[in-house]
């Protein structure tokens, strides 16, 4: 599970990039229950954070990246991004956007994997992360789809020191491979990647991409919400043996999430 309790290559937090903040607010207020608090002047079109039940989830800005899709963008905890940024180039991966102060709330930095698969780092200051993990309307877990899963795992391996475990899917569906931090237990496994080939990731052309998960007390009914207001559904809802009722989706700008009704503990 992901917790609060972020250490190294925790996922600690996680921002929206889309041309029109306004309308992914609204959107994303009628499928979760999100409230914007915008930060500093005209923050309403340039930054601000998702609050749910008072608590922070999450962050949403102006698309600024030249070329770049409406996305959501997860950011994983580093104690020296400097660091972390130089072992990523040695190891073929992009920096995208380079280490910076977020005004003395911690670093940040933008990266790429050696196969293209965008993620951020974030060195904490006076703000660990978000506020809430693992709870209704909150992030969950964490996926990459990657068209190299043995390099992922390789990459993300030695930037982070993650520990994977492969498990087979049914019916010949390939394998997945879970995440948990450098030392920790299986209770605190956080995410998962899997093979596809280039032909199944269309959102980029073909290159790798991560995305969140999203617990939901109730998939259908988040899914009829979404359609509602102008996202799409991809897959599902369906029914995942030992995980849950789960959905793909897009947001009305294109940013892809999963929903997940987990199963029953126990």
């Amino acid at each position: 599970m992901i917790t609060t309790d972020f250490v190294k290559g925790s996922p600690c937090w996680l921002d929206l990039g889309v041309p029109d903040t306004g309308a992914a607010a609204g959107f994303y207020r009628a499928v979760f229950g999100w409230e914007l608090e915008a930060m500093g002047e005209d923050d309403e079109h340039q930054y601000g954070v998702f609050r749910s039940g008072g608590k922070v989830v999450g962050g949403l800005g102006r698309l600024t990246e030249e070329g770049a899709r409406p996305a959501w963008i997860i950011y994983y905890r580093t104690d020296d991004v400097q660091a972390t940024v130089a072992e990523a180039e040695r190891m073929g991966g992009t920096v995208r956007m380079a280490p910076m102060d977020a005004e003395g709330e911690g670093w940040l930095a933008q990266l790429s994997d050696p196969l293209g698969g965008q993620f951020a780092v974030w060195q904490p200051g006076s703000n660990e992360g978000i506020e809430v993990t693992d709870q209704p309307n909150s992030l969950c877990w964490t996926e990459l789809y990657t068209t190299d899963a043995d390099g992922a795992k390789e990459f993300y391996g030695t930037l982070f020191g993650w520990q994977t475990q492969d498990m087979p899917l049914p019916a010949g569906g390939g394998v997945y491979s879970l995440i948990t931090p450098e030392g920790l237990s299986e209770e605190r496994m956080q995410g998962g990647l899997m093979e596809m080939p280039a032909d199944a990731l269309p959102l980029t052309g073909g290159r790798p991409y991560w995305h969140p998960v999203f617990a939901t007390d109730d998939c259908d009914g988040a899914v009829a919400r979404v359609t509602e207001h102008g996202g799409s559904v991809q897959m599902g809802p369906e029914d995942a043996e030992g995980v849950g009722r789960l959905a793909v989706c897009s947001d009305p700008f294109g940013a892809d999430f999963v929903l997940l009704q987990p199963a029953p503990q126990g």
